[in-house]
């Protein structure tokens, strides 16, 4: 039986350092940890989970574009995938944590903003806990819902009400 709603994870920069990276902050579970036990809770939530992860801003705007079925084109505009359907797909919300790119990135905002595709603000620390610079998001006041500060356990939380308290 197919899942109801696609739902699409998004890691930004230094997220694949979990678990090593200033454990006193982030602690110590990887990103394939909190990878796994999403995909597990997925499942249990009858959801179809896809998990990206990049360093790189244009990477993770190039895949928002694609979880709305558009794809980039070499001589023009982004173009709906009509005509290719495995060129785009269609997830039905995002789960994002944009790392350092929540304080920077007016470009994620627009990506997100763009595709019309609901999404959810993760953050493994409480950012507002912490640097001042750290306080302010480009993507907060858009947000369905924004967790922060509950560690790895901020995914399932932004899971479970995903799968089972948001609209579509």
């Amino acid at each position: 039986m197919a899942s109801r709603h696609h739902i699409l994870l998004i890691n930004g920069p230094n997220l694949n350092l979990l678990g090593t990276r200033e454990p006193q902050i982030y602690g110590s579970t990887t990103l394939h940890d909190i990878e796994q036990a999403a995909q597990t809770q997925a499942s249990s939530l009858d959801l179809r989970l896809t998990t990206f992860q990049s360093n790189h801003e244009g990477a993770i705007i190039d895949r928002i574009h694609q979880a709305a079925g558009f794809f980039p084109s070499p001589s023009g505009p982004a173009t709906i995938a009509e005509a290719d359907p495995g060129a785009g797909e269609k997830v039905s919300a995002i789960i994002i944590n944009p790392g350092a790119y929540t304080h920077t990135s007016v470009g994620i905002r627009d990506a997100l903003l763009g595709t019309g595709i609901p999404f959810v603000e993760v953050h493994v620390s409480n950012v507002h806990a912490r640097e001042a610079f750290r306080h302010h998001s480009y993507l907060s006041d858009k947000a369905v819902a924004v967790i922060c500060g509950l560690g790895p356990y901020g995914y399932s939380a932004a899971l479970e009400f995903v799968g089972r308290h948001m609209k579509f």
